[in-house]
């Protein structure tokens, strides 16, 4: 049986201000296209099929599209919700759906809803099991010793289920899973995930796939075959170099003992829009030569390496490279303060307007204007100077007072 593994859609999603609806569009057209030249068998969808619990309109469409298209395909589609999706939002219209091959994850009740399929080696069972936590699940296993415990909640889910292990099992999750302590790779966009919330990956052990959502980069966890479909396209800087695509899955037979034989494999997808950072000097950015030897339409993250701030920089980047996302400056003088931590000695580095400069640069993602410079240096020169001759006044009436004391 051949499936198609994806997740973390985040349909709807905007990225530094840039709406990402029509990035995603094409790379589920990929995934349709993907689906028909390995005459998939199923597709499982593990979650975050939104960005958020309320979604645009045009986030809705893009996903009735998305299924209308699986339906004219003929294509059964397993899918659940993710921690950034309504619960209720994809359970809506499971009944009518289901009869197109449209398997939503209902809401949960303390049941896990299961859908079987066949093939020529017998029955493969696809379990869909929502975002938990503890508290889902201590409402409908009281007696249970849970707490706040994701590992135990999990595993008291599972240990209710009917699971004949002597067919193939398939389990679609969205949690975040770790094996003895490890932890997968996470991004920038991901860093509040983990911790406390953790189900370790041995609760899966019945289980012959595990198709997982939750972290952005394609990835195992613990053995082969739980593994994270990571996003189908780059949602933050940190996922410039990770390769997006659709987890393909080949089940075979499941001998009488031992494991199921499973063949998994990574079809790339190719963006509308490549994410990538670039660093270097203004002048040298926009030069035409560097900017036709790549997409000059792909989303960027630049760094500038000018010493002192450019003039209207972000406008005469974005004048070559539209999809410029963030822009940020890296100077030598900078990292010479970082990697030398005697610099902080130096006058230089302790100088005001220094500290002001990239105050304001980190706060607005842009460097001081030559105006503003000026303007910054005159107020702070006579704030240094009012305080001067507070200091002064200060000083001199404290003498004053301690010689008539003296008298």
């Amino acid at each position: 049986m051949k499936l198609l593994h994806i997740a973390d859609l985040h349909i709807g999603k905007t990225v530094n201000g840039f709406p990402m609806l029509e990035d995603q569009r094409h790379a589920l057209a990929q995934v349709l296209a993907i689906a028909e030249r390995e005459n998939a068998d199923a597709l499982l969808l593990a979650g975050d099929i939104y960005d958020k619990s309320a979604p645009s309109a045009e986030a809705v469409a893009l996903v009735d599209w998305l299924l209308c298209e699986v339906a004219k395909r003929s294509l059964p589609c397993f899918a659940i919700p993710g921690n950034h999706d309504s619960a209720e939002r994809v359970a809506y219209a499971a009944g009518p759906l289901a009869l197109q091959g449209i398997h939503m994850a209902p809401l949960f009740d303390g049941l896990v809803k299961s859908v079987e399929m066949e093939d020529e080696f017998g029955s493969v069972t696809f379990w869909l099991f929502p975002f938990l936590k503890p508290a889902n699940v201590r409402r409908y296993f009281p007696d249970a010793d849970i707490g706040t415990d994701y590992t135990a909640a999990l595993r008291t889910v599972i240990d209710a289920c009917d699971i004949d292990e002597t067919q193939r099992n398939v389990l679609l999750c969205h949690q975040f899973v770790t094996w003895n302590g490890s932890e997968p790779e996470r991004s920038d966009s991901e860093l509040s995930v983990g911790g406390l919330d953790n189900v370790d990956a041995s609760v899966f052990e019945r289980f012959d796939y595990v198709a997982l959502g939750h972290i952005h980069r394609p990835q195992r966890i613990g053995r082969d075959s739980i593994r994270y479909a990571g996003s189908l396209l780059k949602y933050s800087a940190s996922e410039t170099e990770h390769v997006k695509g659709v987890t393909v899955i080949a089940l075979g037979a499941k001998p009488e003992s031992g494991a199921c034989s499973i063949e998994i494999s990574l079809a790339p997808i190719e963006p509308l829009h490549d994410m990538r950072k670039v660093k270097g000097p203004l002048s040298e950015l926009i030069d035409p030569a560097i900017a036709e030897s790549a997409d000059h339409e792909d989303y960027l993250h630049v760094t500038l390496t000018d010493e002192e701030p450019a003039i209207d920089a972000l406008a005469r980047l974005r004048a070559v490279y539209p999809n410029v996302m963030t822009l940020e400056y890296e100077r030598k003088r900078q990292r010479a303060a970082v990697e030398t931590p005697a610099a902080l000695d130096d006058e230089e580095a302790l100088d005001p307007m220094m500290l002001f400069a990239r105050f304001f640069e980190e706060r607005t993602g842009t460097a001081l204007s030559d105006q503003q410079e000026k303007m910054a240096f005159k107020a702070m020169h006579a704030q240094m100077a009012t305080e001067s001759e507070g200091t002064d006044v200060s000083q001199t009436r404290s003498a004053s007072e301690q010689e008539g004391s003296r008298r």
